[in-house]
């Protein structure tokens, strides 16, 4: 027995998972968008020549530099808005893994040549 009285436990603080929320859905998204452009590149000869940054690899330097710059600009904003708040993070994950999963099949090329 505690010669001080009861013992209360204290409520412990938890951390919000907003930015790791943010950086698992990002990632899904910025797969997403890299399966995308890739298709789009391969469809449209305006966007292939427009995506070509660097000559000797053709778009994909383009497509790949783009699908970047989506992923840290959706991170940022979404890590923003989610910084201090406890978000849904099983649905955030199954959001990312469908997205994961959806890239990965539009990058299949018997899947991408039907589009």
């Amino acid at each position: 027995m505690n010669p001080g009285g009861p013992v209360i436990p204290r409520p412990q603080a938890t951390l919000p998972n907003g930015p790791g929320a943010a950086a698992v859905l990002s990632a899904g998204i910025g797969s997403f968008a890299l399966s995308i452009l890739a298709i789009v590149a391969d469809k449209l000869p305006a966007i292939k020549s427009l995506l070509a940054f660097y000559k000797p690899t053709g778009p994909l330097s383009g497509v790949t530099t783009v699908a970047v710059l989506v992923w840290l600009a959706v991170w940022l904003i979404l890590d923003r808005r989610w910084r201090a708040r406890t978000v849904a993070l099983g649905l955030v994950s199954a959001a990312a893994l469908a997205l994961l999963v959806l890239s990965l099949l539009l990058t299949f090329p018997p899947l991408a040549d039907l589009l």
